[in-house]
C-alpha cells in the first residue's frame, strides 16, 4: 500500500459524495458534474487530493470502446458525405493558432507556452509535449485544464437550452442485459487495443487503441453493442474527478494568470466554434448538434462523452475529432519548430 492510498480513497470518497448528491438534487449529469464540483472546490479550498492513477487511465478504455464500436459500415460508407466537414478540421486549428499564439504572446508568456497553450489537443498531449519543448509547465497545465472544464461543463446546456437535445438519452444497457460473448470483446478491445497501442507508443494509447480494435471488430460484424451502463458512469465519475484536481495546489497569483487566460480563451475558442457551427448548419452539411460538438474544442474522452450523454450522431463527432486530434498530435512539434526557427 502506498502513501498515496489514503488521500486517493478520500478524493474517490468525495467524488462520490459529490455525485450522490447531485442524483438525490435531481441535477444533470450527476456522476460527471456531481464528482467535478465537489474536487474542484476541495481543491480550490487547499485539500489534498489525488488522481485515481491506472485506474483512471482504464476508465478512458471505456470511451474508446464505445467510440470504436460506433465506427459501423454505415459509418464508413457515410465517410464520403463527411469530407467537406472534415476538411474544415484543418482550416480550424490554423485558425486557432493564428490567433492564440499572438494572443498568449500579448500576454507574455514565452513562445513555446505560447504555442502549446495555444492548440486545442488533450491535456496530458500538450503538457507533455509543451515540457519536452521547454515551456512552462504549470501554465500549460492550469490553462488546458480550464479549457476542458468550462467546455464540458457548458457544452450540455449549450446543447440542451440552444439545440434542444435532451440529456436523458439513454447512455447503454445495463450489463445483466448484456450477452457475455460482447462483454468479452469489449474487455478484448479495451486491454489489447490499450496495452498494444502503449507499446507502440502512441498519444492517447487508452483511448485510441481500444477504439481501433473495437472499430475493427465492430466493422467485422462481431461487435454491435456499447459499452455497458455502469461502465459509461463510472468513466463520467473519473474524468469529473480529474478535471477537479487539476486544480490542486493552485495560488492566487496562478489563479489571476493563468486561470483567467484560459478563460479568455476559452471564449476566442467559443466564437471560432460558433462560427463554423453556424456556417456548415446553414449549409445543410450537418445537424446542428452534431456540428457542435464536432467542433467544440474539448478532449478526446469528454467530447465523446458528451456525444453519447446527448445522443448526437458519435461517429460523425469521433471522425472530426480524431482528425484535430491526429493533427495537432502529429503537426504541433513539427510545426512549433518551423515557428521557432523563423523567429
Amino acid at each position: 500500500m502506498t502513501k498515496d492510498f489514503p488521500i486517493r480513497i478520500k478524493t474517490l470518497s468525495l467524488a462520490g459524495i459529490g455525485a450522490a448528491l447531485f442524483w438525490f438534487a435531481g441535477l444533470p449529469l450527476p456522476f460527471l458534474f456531481g464528482p467535478l464540483t465537489a474536487c474542484l472546490v476541495a481543491a480550490l479550498a487547499g485539500a489534498d487530493l489525488r488522481g485515481m492513477g491506472q485506474v483512471s487511465v482504464a476508465a478512458r478504455t471505456v470511451l474508446g470502446v464505445a467510440a470504436g464500436a460506433s465506427i459501423t459500415p454505415d459509418v464508413v460508407h457515410a465517410l464520403p458525405r463527411m469530407a467537406q466537414t472534415v476538411a474544415l478540421v484543418p482550416l480550424f486549428v490554423a485558425l486557432i493558432a493564428l490567433v492564440g499564439v499572438p494572443y498568449f504572446r500579448a500576454l507574455g508568456f514565452d513562445r513555446v507556452t505560447s504555442w502549446y497553450a495555444a492548440m486545442p489537443g488533450g491535456l496530458q498531449d500538450m503538457v507533455v509535449f509543451g515540457q519536452e519543448a521547454g515551456g512552462d509547465v504549470r501554465a500549460l497545465s492550469l490553462i488546458h485544464a480550464t479549457r476542458v472544464l468550462i467546455i464540458v461543463t457548458l457544452a450540455p446546456f449549450i446543447a440542451t437550452h440552444l439545440y434542444g437535445v435532451s440529456l436523458s438519452h439513454p447512455i447503454g444497457a445495463p450489463a445483466i442485459d448484456m450477452p457475455p460473448d460482447q462483454i468479452g470483446l469489449m474487455l478484448f478491445a479495451a486491454l489489447a487495443g490499450w496495452k498494444g497501442a502503449e507499446k507502440l507508443r502512441l498519444f492517447g494509447a487508452s483511448i485510441l487503441g481500444p477504439m481501433i480494435v473495437a472499430a475493427i471488430l465492430s466493422l467485422s460484424g462481431l461487435l454491435h453493442m456499447r459499452p455497458p451502463r455502469e461502465a459509461i458512469m463510472a468513466a463520467q465519475l473519473l474524468i469529473g474527478l480529474g478535471i477537479g484536481i487539476s486544480y490542486v495546489g493552485v495560488t492566487w497569483r496562478e489563479l489571476r494568470r493563468f486561470v483567467v487566460t484560459g478563460v479568455a480563451f476559452v471564449v476566442i475558442l467559443a466564437a471560432l466554434s460558433a462560427a463554423f457551427t453556424e456556417a456548415i448548419t446553414l449549409l445543410h452539411l450537418a445537424p446542428p448538434v452534431d456540428a457542435f460538438l464536432a467542433f467544440a474544442p474539448g478532449g478526446q474522452a469528454e467530447m465523446t462523452l458528451l456525444a453519447i450523454i446527448t445522443g448526437a450522431d458519435l461517429g460523425f463527432v469521433i471522425v472530426h475529432h480524431l482528425t484535430r486530434v491526429i493533427l495537432v498530435i502529429l503537426g504541433a512539434p513539427v510545426a512549433a519548430k518551423l515557428f521557432m526557427r523563423r523567429r
